[in-house]
């Protein structure tokens, strides 16, 4: 059974290079900086996150440019530790966070679905057969086996839609940029990405978009300034639709 747990989550980030005291005082006026016990400034990401998302739920992080939503994601696929407070997340993790996460740049689109497969240790024959599924899905053409160095930006994106979407986790971490693409990609994508979402048990997504909200969660958490201002369902948190 899928489950994540927080309780009490903290995380900071040092600021670097802060020769001038000037600007060290000017920036320690923010609420959310502070110096550590080394006498570095730090941000806070996160501060004090509670949560239990369960089995079945799906739930939205909104809020503005910088309130922490990404970073939450973050965490939550084990990309950074929190510094204070405990987190558990029990199943299978697919994320889709980062188009560059995960990926040799130096590699051909071909040899990093190949290492993607030996990392979860596949068969041979099931190797084959997703990295067949990728190839047609992605739609790169001779791009496959070219480095994915080269690629644009929106090949970029379709070569990492389609790796993240070929197996199906228990929990779904998503983040805005599986949106990006062009009209005819994200129309294909559109029932792969359906398949997706109802068929994890638990999905976090994190959006601008209040229409992927309404249309894909059950509850929704508002993050400002690192700190959850509001966890309700959906209408709770937004207000309901007007009429």
């Amino acid at each position: 059974m899928a489950l994540i747990e927080a309780h009490g989550l903290c995380l900071d980030f040092p600021y670097y290079h802060l020769g001038a005291r000037s600007l060290k005082k000017r920036l320690l006026g923010n609420a959310r900086l502070h110096t550590d016990p080394s006498n570095r400034v730090v941000v806070t990401a996160l501060r004090d996150l509670s949560f239990t998302i369960r089995d079945g739920e799906r739930v939205a992080l909104i809020g503005h440019n910088g309130a922490g939503k990404t970073t939450l994601l973050r965490m939550l696929a084990g990309v950074y530790e929190p510094v204070a407070g405990r987190l558990t997340v029990a199943g299978s993790i697919g994320a889709m966070i980062d188009v560059s996460a995960g990926v040799d740049a130096e590699s051909t689109g071909r040899q990093n679905v190949r290492l993607r497969c030996l990392y979860r240790g596949m068969e041979e024959a099931e190797t084959a057969a997703l990295t067949a599924e990728v190839e047609a899905f992605a739609d790169l053409g001779e791009f496959f086996d070219v480095p994915i160095r080269t690629y644009s930006a929106g090949m970029g994106v379709r070569l990492a839609f389609a790796m993240a979407t070929a197996m199906q986790p228990e929990v779904l971490l998503m983040d805005e940029w599986f949106l990006a693409g062009d009209a005819g990609f994200l129309a294909k994508a559109e029932e792969r990405l359906t398949r997706l979402v109802t068929g994890a048990d638990i999905m976090v997504v994190a959006t601008h978009d209040t229409s992927v909200v309404r249309r894909w969660c059950t509850r929704a958490i508002r993050l400002e300034g690192g700190v959850i201002t509001g966890d309700g369902t959906v209408d709770e948190v937004l207000g309901p639709v007007e009429a």
